[in-house]
């Protein structure tokens, strides 16, 4: 979309691309806790956005929407991380999960159970269960970026981003992205499910416990435990 003199039209593709703005940010927010308000990421991700429109060169091969989509989701990751917005107690549940998924997986041999896993925190399960829906979005900074673009293979194909790396050079990393492929397949059948409609598909959680017949609260708890069960199993390599 261009002007008269043939410069690309930045107010027209702003207003054009707000809606994917809007969307990131409200498939963001079902990550994260109350605290954190949609408008502020709006804001932030047409901040992205704008940045995008400057520093898009079709000449690369990519697709402007891939390229605005990366860029957009990175500023809104970095204003997350510079604003701490994850408490210090939901950091400390998130690290006892993962510690636990990984005694469990060294003990069994096996992707542990929820039952498993609660037992080994010393809880309950329900109390477990209860945990995973509090610690929801600490996720968020290591995983969001698994969202496929047009042309992209799937999320399968995409990895965890850094804050001081450069996403186009990680997604070449092939050693990083087999990783996550391989700790993916090996998910419990379920959670492979919603990692696949959550990131490939663009659902929402409401979408998928509509799919499953479960209770959204239910989703955002097996969401929760499939990115512990990666972030448990990443870290090993």
């Amino acid at each position: 979309m261009y002007t008269a003199k043939g410069q690309l039209d930045r107010d027209a593709l702003i207003r054009q691309y707000s809606p994917l703005v809007r969307r990131l940010a409200h498939h963001m927010m079902a990550k994260l806790p109350p605290s954190v308000q949609v408008d502020d990421l709006i804001q932030v991700g047409l901040i992205g956005l704008s940045e995008a429109l400057t520093r898009f060169e079709a000449s690369q091969g990519v697709q402007f929407e891939t390229f605005a989509t990366q860029r957009i989701r990175g500023a809104m990751i970095d204003e997350l991380r510079e604003n701490d917005w994850m408490s210090r107690g939901s950091r400390k549940s998130q690290k006892e999960i993962e510690g636990a998924l990984r005694r469990l997986e060294h003990k069994l041999g096996h992707s542990p159970t929820e039952s498993e896993i609660a037992a080994e925190l010393g809880m309950t399960l329900a109390d477990y269960q209860s945990l995973l829906n509090k610690v929801r979005g600490t996720q968020l900074v290591y995983l969001e970026d698994m969202a496929a673009g047009e042309g992209e293979d799937s999320f399968l194909d995409r990895h965890v981003v850094d804050s001081d790396s450069d996403p186009m050079q990680l997604l070449r990393n092939q050693r990083l992205r087999q990783s996550l492929v391989d700790a993916i397949k090996v998910l419990p059948e379920r959670e492979q499910y919603i990692m696949s409609m959550y990131y490939e598909n663009d659902m929402n959680l409401k979408e998928i416990a509509a799919v499953l017949g479960v209770t959204e609260s239910r989703v955002c708890q097996l969401h929760s435990q499939s990115i512990a069960r990666l972030r448990s199993k990443m870290r090993a390599h």
